[in-house]
């Protein structure tokens, strides 16, 4: 099983979903890692992707929850998946995979990504986030979560509502 915690900069995700991996004993991997140099070097600058930017990392999130659900693995993964289609591409034909978004104001967002030190993400871009963000819909196989928690509570909410047996999406 792999599991993708979603949202804005400063939902938590990568807290969270270290949390989560911890739990279950296995794997944690950050996709803000997983960005080609351009996007970090855009994002640093205080550009916001696009499309174009965001395809090809969302190809190697693909390509990096194929390798370990191939092996059988169980894995976390920190995402911020914003669009519906983004979460559609990173599901489809991939059964094992869950999804819990990470719900959050923009103002509490804010406030947390004002206090974060070394990251290539500036706090400007969070109103592009916003702008950006496609909040799941009720037809969405997506584990919504208040991020307005203690980041210890959401990652047990997360492990106990997890699906072992979730819908066919492979069609």
């Amino acid at each position: 099983m792999i599991i993708i915690i979603s949202g804005v900069a400063g939902s938590g995700k990568t807290t969270v979903g270290k949390l989560v991996a911890d739990r279950l004993g296995c794997a944690f991997e950050d996709g803000d890692m997983l960005h080609p140099e351009e996007n970090v070097h855009k994002m640093h600058a205080g550009e916001p992707l696009t499309d174009a930017d965001r395809w090809p990392w969302l190809r190697t999130i693909q390509a990096w929850m194929d390798q370990r659900i191939s092996a059988g693995q169980t894995a976390v993964l920190a995402c911020s998946a914003l669009h519906h289609r983004y979460r559609a591409a990173l599901l489809d034909g991939r059964p094992d995979v869950r999804i819990a978004f990470l719900q959050i104001s923009h103002e509490v967002a804010a406030a947390r990504l004002a206090r974060r030190h070394g990251h290539f993400f500036p706090a400007m871009l969070l109103d592009s986030q916003f702008r950006d963000l496609e909040p799941p819909g009720p037809d969405e196989p997506v584990l919504v979560v208040d991020a307005n928690h203690p980041a210890a509570a959401m990652a047990a909410e997360i492990v106990s509502r997890l699906d072992p047996d979730p819908p066919d999406r492979s069609g």
